[in-house]
């Protein structure tokens, strides 16, 4: 059985169980699904500083399923794909140098999803969000597929506590956004925000007038998806090619300098 390891950049528990809950339905059962959550930094990410914690936390809560034992993990089977369960992929370069297996993060998949069919939007929480999720697609190479973000006030985290609310505050959102550009679809993006996009677009094809006749992505189902068909990396062990100082002791023993290591 393949296994799909979702590490949640954050320290919210809830949004663990968002990750679980919607990522084991979008995998299917023939796929194990499996969450982390950062041990340390932001409850929510939401500037340039959370952002560089949680790529750090992203590599300690990778190392930390691997090297250290909760019986319940050693019981399954090695990864089969990583999914970073934050949209803005923090840590995504640095663990997919690290891994043995194939690792992309929610922004990455949901984006690819989305430029397949042509210009596309994002409609996501926080207005910090949207300078930097316009580097990562110029990192990605989807500056010119993307036409724009729409960002909500509330965060993610605030979205997901009110579903019905956030809803109806997402669907007027996408309806702003696919009147704003000439888009193909619209990339809902926040791992806060899984199994919404569904709801969404049944609320915007309920109204004939408000209908913006594209798809709503989940960033979280795409995430699933585009992990799952990455090809594997047979030939590549997991671990860091430098040693470490003051980190935990998970990544010092996946150091290079740690025994038993090159």
């Amino acid at each position: 059985m393949r296994h799909l390891l979702i590490l949640n950049p954050n320290t919210t528990a809830s949004v663990t169980a968002l990750l679980q809950q919607h990522g084991q339905r979008a995998a299917g059962a023939d796929v194990l699904v499996s969450t982390a959550t950062a041990r340390f930094g932001a409850p929510y990410i939401a500037c340039e500083a959370s952002y560089a914690v949680a790529g750090h936390a992203v590599l300690d809560a990778w190392a930390h399923a691997l090297m250290a034992t909760p019986r319940s993990f050693q019981s399954r089977p090695h990864p089969s794909a990583v999914l970073i369960g934050c949209f803005g992929d923090p840590g995504l370069w640095a663990l997919r140098d690290s891994s043995d297996v194939p690792v992309t993060g929610l922004a990455e998949a949901a984006f690819t999803a989305a430029a397949a069919l042509g210009p596309f939007a994002v409609v996501t929480g926080g207005a910090r969000w949207r300078p930097m999720l316009e580097r990562l697609a110029g990192a990605l190479g989807l500056s010119a597929q993307l036409a724009g973000i729409h960002t909500v006030a509330p965060s993610g985290a605030q979205l997901a506590a009110d579903p019905d609310a956030a809803v109806a505050l997402l669907a007027e959102a996408c309806r702003e956004a696919a009147a704003r550009w000439p888009v193909n679809s619209i990339v809902l993006g926040g791992a806060g925000l899984a199994g919404m996009a569904a709801r969404v677009q049944a609320r915007l094809q309920a109204d004939v007038q408000a209908d913006v006749g594209v798809p709503v992505i989940d960033s979280v189902e795409a995430g699933v998806r585009h992990a799952l068909a990455l090809p594997v990396q047979s030939d590549k062990a997991s671990g860091f090619v430098c040693g470490w100082q003051g980190v935990s002791v998970d990544m010092t023993a996946m150091g290079a300098t740690a025994p038993g290591r090159p």
